[in-house]
């Protein structure tokens, strides 16, 4: 197999090695807890507390928290067992070049949360200028910040990245301070807040704020749900080990343990910053509960950490997503500036209170994605995928000049069906997504284009860590080095070493 010409064999996208995964349980939880710590989550919890009591909006987000956390489980064996990145197991259900369009809306997604972050860190920046030198404008402070992010990430420069290790933590600090300073003011403002609720619903209409919230929290991580086997695939797991639930162990304390408790925490401040301010903004309620020196240090906190979770979660993804999908003709630098330009023009500033129903149609459409991703994996390859023709340009993946119609028409179908009804939005999109897929590709498109996994039941040939596969004689020596491999791609994995 030739790398020269076939775009689908470049480094970052071939198969990660048994010797090359190095991320362990303890590992995973600590990147867990950075990639929670969101500020956009307080959105959440300002709107659930408008109709729900904080006990309902806790079991709420822990309910959607593990739901999610159990897709992401499920599609993160994918990385897990083949060592392949969400984008290539793409051709599968997509075809070789229908995996762009899934992927693009990815890309999108994370912009579109650059934008939002970007946001967060502007007003705090202002707010830090307005401390200093009564300077207020927070939309030049959105331009300036979103043009340093880019051209940090462009350029490659690691110094504001490597503060993401601390980042999180902060983060936790800032929020446990405002969690009890934000409580007493609710307190004194004769608010119980463990009872208090603005608006409260009965019957039907409190079961549908519950399932709002859920799936909220749902939509919230379901562009890591069908991402997942970018970063599982990095996961120690033992070879030749059959029971699936041992070889996802570091998945499952991650994804069903530290994520809803992590994700839960958040919620939870910011359902108490809106019945103590009126408001989920983060930055707004920290502007009336400290002030002065104390104020400029939380903020200064607040910017340098939307920075480092900006590089390493939004950009660089959305930035090697397009690069990818242009091709020689688009750098990564150019596909930086692409993911800016969608972060700008999404208009964050108003994003922000709309989040609930923007989360709810894009877990629709995202988890129609994972459903689909479920039902080729598990039901009809049963975790059976020929890996070598998944970069062969020529190969049984090319299907009808690229694409798999069926992938796509049950994504369209699913993620349609799902925000019909928008209220159960996630788990319509899932089920739908891998019901209608399952019935196209396995009585139609694969009766026009056969799969040799499904032709030939060979579980040595075609399972991967579970049958000690050795990739290495798979691609004929052609895999790269760990370092050549692991270079470009996902800053997350700058903590691979933790364990």
């Amino acid at each position: 197999m030739e790398r020269e010409g076939n775009y689908l064999k470049s480094p970052d996208l071939l198969p990660v090695t048994h010797q090359q995964r190095n991320i362990g349980t303890f590992g995973f939880a600590v990147i867990w807890i950075g990639m929670a710590i969101v500020l956009a989550a307080f959105a959440i919890g300002g709107s659930a507390i408008i109709h729900l009591p904080l006990p309902m909006v806790i079991l709420a987000t822990l309910v959607g928290s593990c739901l999610i956390g159990i897709f992401m489980t499920l599609i993160g064996d994918i990385g897990i067992e083949h060592g392949l990145s969400f984008p290539v197991y793409m051709r599968a259900p997509f075809g070789i070049f229908g995996t762009h369009i899934p992927s693009l809306v990815r890309g999108v997604t994370a912009a579109c949360w650059f934008g939002l972050n970007t946001y967060f860190g502007a007003l705090a920046i202002n707010g830090i200028l307005n401390l200093l030198f009564n300077f207020n404008n927070w939309f030049i402070c959105f331009l300036v910040f979103a043009a340093l992010q880019l051209f940090n990430t462009s350029l490659g420069i690691k110094s504001i990245e490597r503060f993401a290790d601390l980042a999180a933590p902060i983060i936790i600090l800032i929020s446990c301070w405002m969690y009890y300073t934000l409580a007493d003011t609710a307190t004194v403002q004769g608010k119980n807040i463990w009872t208090w609720v603005e608006a409260p619903t009965t019957d039907l209409a409190a079961f549908t704020a519950f399932m709002v919230v859920v799936m909220a929290n749902m939509g919230f991580w379901a562009t890591l749900a069908a991402d997942m086997p970018s970063l599982s695939r990095f996961f120690k797991a033992p070879k030749n080990e059959r029971n699936w639930f041992k070889r996802n162990k570091t998945q499952l304390v991650g994804s069903l343990i530290v994520m809803p408790i992590t994700n839960t925490f958040i919620v939870t401040i910011g359902a108490i910053c809106y019945m103590a301010v009126a408001s989920a903004d983060p930055i707004n309620a920290l502007q009336q509960s400290a002030s002065g020196f104390i104020l400029g240090i939380l903020l200064l906190m607040i910017v340098l950490a939307q920075w480092s979770t900006n590089t390493s979660a939004n950009v660089v993804p959305a930035a090697t997503i397009f690069s990818n999908i242009g091709g020689p003709k688009v750098p990564f630098w150019v596909g930086v500036v692409i993911a800016g330009l969608i972060g700008i023009l999404a208009q964050p500033w108003s994003l922000f209170d709309v989040m609930v129903n923007v989360l709810l149609i894009i877990g629709g459409i995202l988890t129609a994605i994972v459903g689909i991703l479920f039902a080729d994996y598990y039901l009809i390859r049963k975790r059976r995928v020929h890996v070598k023709d998944l970069y062969d340009l020529n190969g049984q993946f090319k299907y009808y000049k690229g694409f798999n119609l069926a992938g796509l028409l049950a994504w369209v179908i699913g993620g349609t069906v799902a925000n019909i009804f928008s209220t159960y939005s996630s788990l319509v999109g899932f089920f739908v997504g891998a019901f209608v897929y399952y019935l196209l590709a396995k009585y139609w498109w694969f009766k026009k284009y056969p799969q040799a996994e499904l032709e030939e039941l060979n579980d040595a040939k075609y399972l991967g860590i579970t049958a000690g596969q050795n990739l290495d004689e798979l691609f004929g020596q052609q895999l790269p080095a760990e370092d050549e491999l692991l270079e470009p791609q996902d800053p997350l994995l700058e903590v691979k070493g933790v364990d």
